[in-house]
């Protein structure tokens, strides 16, 4: 499965972006996907993530409010849209999928064997 991300960009603080992350390979059907971010310095941190069943969303603390993951199974996209977006929000932002994730890893880089490229994301105050 390839995993290809797109939307990344320079916005002002308050602003809103859509990164989307299209899937291509193999049938990629009941994959959890998630949006992981990095920023420079810092490990690679928990953003949010989406189930295959059932259209459960998990979102990390500092995104929460703010950012909606959805996917859209037909296309074999996973979007995610951030509005408020804060200066801190700035990161190179990755899309991850895995099958059989078990809830208590869903936060975990470890859970996911598909992995994109990132895309920038930079908020400027």
């Amino acid at each position: 499965v390839q995993l290809q991300a797109s939307g990344g960009g320079l916005v002002q603080a308050g602003g809103s972006l859509r990164l989307s992350c299209a899937a291509s390979g193999r049938t990629v059907s009941r994959v959890d996907w998630a949006w992981f971010r990095q920023a420079p310095g810092k490990e690679r941190e928990f953003v949010a993530a989406t189930r295959w069943s059932g259209g459960h969303t998990y979102y990390g603390d500092p995104v929460k409010g703010r950012f909606i993951i959805s996917r859209d199974n037909a296309k074999n996209t996973v979007y995610l849209q951030m509005n408020s977006l804060k200066p801190e929000d700035t990161a190179d932002y990755y899309c991850a999928g895995g099958t059989g994730v078990i809830l208590s890893s869903i936060r975990s880089t470890d859970a996911y064997r598909y992995w994109g490229p990132g895309t920038l994301v930079t908020v400027s105050s």
